[in-house]
């Protein structure tokens, strides 16, 4: 059985850095991408190697579109280079980043930053990648909690992350004939530095946030990044067009 290989956009950090490192745990291959954190992408290919596995990162601007084609070259070549394959099966688009704005304050580049970032790049980077995914493959878009539970400032943030969700649906009827299934993913809130660290750093807000989680505890990244690998695996193949909330029960 040759390996599988993943692609997990905004891989050095983060929700990405945790998928990357439980997927190749599990034996998958890892292609990750990257914005800034060059020496952070370094990083997490000398962890995943140490461990036996096998890692590249790209430099890549989520936002840029233009830039798809010749980052789709890219990737090819290194299937080719580093895993001897033409194809790679799981997609993850996990690149993004929160903006602080209410409606009433909003500016247009705060709006186009969301729309660019959370619907533009995943919509037309996977139309580029499509063709270096195999049939019977799997497309994660990762959603966010926002969608469901409110907190003033967050709308665009939220109404970009909604929106893929919906697309999550079309993309799944649209794929079927390959077999290809593509579902997402809304995490609720996780210690990560997402929105300056708040959750993470201050103990105030971290205490508030688990007091409105079920399980009583905010949650960390590899419990979003297990979830990834759960959804990714023959067990859900039969999960297609749906949203998995991964909150720990928070606002129910």
């Amino acid at each position: 059985m040759s390996q599988k290989i993943v692609l997990i956009t905004g891989a050095s950090r983060g929700l990405g850095r945790s998928m990357a490192l439980t997927l190749a745990k599990r034996g998958v291959g890892v292609i990750g991408t990257y914005r800034n954190g060059a020496a952070e992408a370094d990083t997490l290919v000398n962890e995943i190697e140490a461990s036996g596995g096998k890692a590249m990162m790209l430099a890549l601007d989520v936002t840029v579109a233009d830039s798809f084609p010749a980052f789709a070259e890219r990737v090819a070549n290194t299937l080719k280079i580093t895993f001897g394959a033409e194809r790679f099966d799981y997609l993850v688009n996990n690149a993004g980043e929160g903006v602080y704005a209410m409606v009433a304050d909003a500016t247009e580049a705060q709006f186009d930053q969301m729309v660019d970032m959370h619907i533009r790049g995943p919509v037309f980077l996977t139309q580029k990648l499509l063709p270096l995914i195999n049939d019977g493959g799997r497309i994660l878009n990762v959603s966010s909690g926002f969608v469901r539970v409110t907190m003033a400032g967050y709308g665009l943030y939220a109404a970009a992350k909604a929106a893929i969700q919906t697309l999550t649906k079309f993309m799944a009827v649209e794929l079927g004939a390959r077999q290809i299934r593509v579902n997402a993913i809304a995490p609720g809130a996780i210690a990560t530095d997402f929105g300056g660290g708040g959750v993470r750093d201050d103990e105030h807000i971290n205490a508030y946030v688990a007091g409105t989680i079920a399980l009583g505890r905010v949650g960390q990244p590899d419990d979003i990044g297990a979830a990834v690998a759960a959804i990714l695996s023959d067990d859900l193949s039969w999960a297609n067009g749906t949203t998995f909330d991964v909150s720990g029960g928070q606002s129910i």
